[in-house]
């Protein structure tokens, strides 16, 4: 990739600290026993991420949004199966913001957005600079699959070490990633507690979103669904009329925001000097960790990773 042709990686950091907090093969606590997996773990990854990709513009994004974001106000039921982070979960998502600091990275979050719509603003605003801005997510979330613009852009799931290209995209659920947000809109997200079309599952959702570019369009041409070849497609033309605000609610709740503008702050008015990566700072790194009292061992696992990292 030339300078002319940069590549961008955008990181879901919450898939990662989340990750390590529930993962057995985690284990971390401080020098009085108090867990410290989800900040230890997603300090490695990080540090792990930056040895192996060396990468020259990067920024994360992480979720502070949960029960105060705008989609709350849109439906009190979206994400409702989410628990809000005890005392001690709270204490160690601090530390992954302190983290992205000292270790030279963008970082971006707020109370009103979320992760995702974030990434999407600062895509938007890469690609506004330079078109041809190679974009990679880091993330596993398939929500994401609306951002895949170009054929060389992709969804990275580090851990599993899995892309999903704009093909893959297409080849799995057998839409375009632009149609994404009408997909959900129809079948809902389980895990977000999007309820979507009641009846309309992924097959359903594929036949129309073939034959038809949008809701928008599926709704303008119901009288046409029953003629579908898709097993029940009479009794779906109904189920559709019937659900028509819900559709459209889930499809609202699904949709990433790609031009986030706050007061304080525009996403998407980003520079590639600004999500170029700063050197970590090895003395407030070590600070740090006393700070939040690791223990030896794995104090000097993040330490030997830092140094490996600075070293090269």
């Amino acid at each position: 990739m030339t300078s002319q042709h940069p590549q961008v990686y955008l990181v879901d950091v919450s898939i990662y600290i989340f990750q390590a907090h529930f993962s057995p093969f985690v284990e971390s606590f401080d020098d009085k026993g108090e867990e410290l997996s989800a900040l230890f773990g997603f300090t490695q990854f990080l540090l792990q991420f930056l040895r192996r990709t060396k990468p020259v513009h990067l920024a994360v994004a992480h979720d502070e949004s949960l029960f105060c974001g705008f989609r709350h106000d849109l439906c009190s039921n979206y994400k409702s199966n989410r628990e809000l982070p005890d005392e001690n979960l709270e204490m160690q998502l601090n530390g992954c913001g302190e983290v992205c600091s000292i270790l030279g990275l963008s970082s971006f979050s707020s109370k009103v957005y979320e992760a995702d719509d974030i990434i999407g603003s600062l895509a938007y605003g890469v690609r506004k600079l330079n078109a041809e801005a190679q974009v990679t997510i880091v993330s596993r979330d398939k929500d994401l699959a609306q951002l895949i613009k170009s054929e060389q852009d992709c969804i990275w799931d580090y851990n599993n070490n899995s892309r999903r290209f704009r093909k893959d995209i297409v080849e799995e659920f057998g839409v375009l990633p632009d149609q994404f947000p009408d997909y959900l809109g129809l079948v809902g997200d389980s895990v977000d507690c999007i309820s979507g079309v009641p009846g309309v599952g992924p097959v359903k959702a594929k036949a129309l979103l073939q034959e038809f570019q949008d809701l928008d369009e599926i709704y303008a041409n119901l009288e046409k669904v029953p003629s579908l070849e898709v097993r029940g497609a009479k009794g779906l033309a109904k189920a559709l009329a019937e659900n028509r605000e819900l559709a459209d609610l889930s499809k609202q709740l699904a949709t990433i925001v790609c031009e986030v503008s706050e007061a304080s702050e525009s996403f998407g008015s980003v520079s590639f000097e600004h999500l170029e990566l700063d050197k970590p700072d090895v003395e407030k790194f070590s600070d740090f960790l006393a700070q939040y009292r690791f223990r030896d061992s794995d104090r000097n696992r993040l330490l030997g990773l830092l140094n490996n990292l600075s070293g090269e």
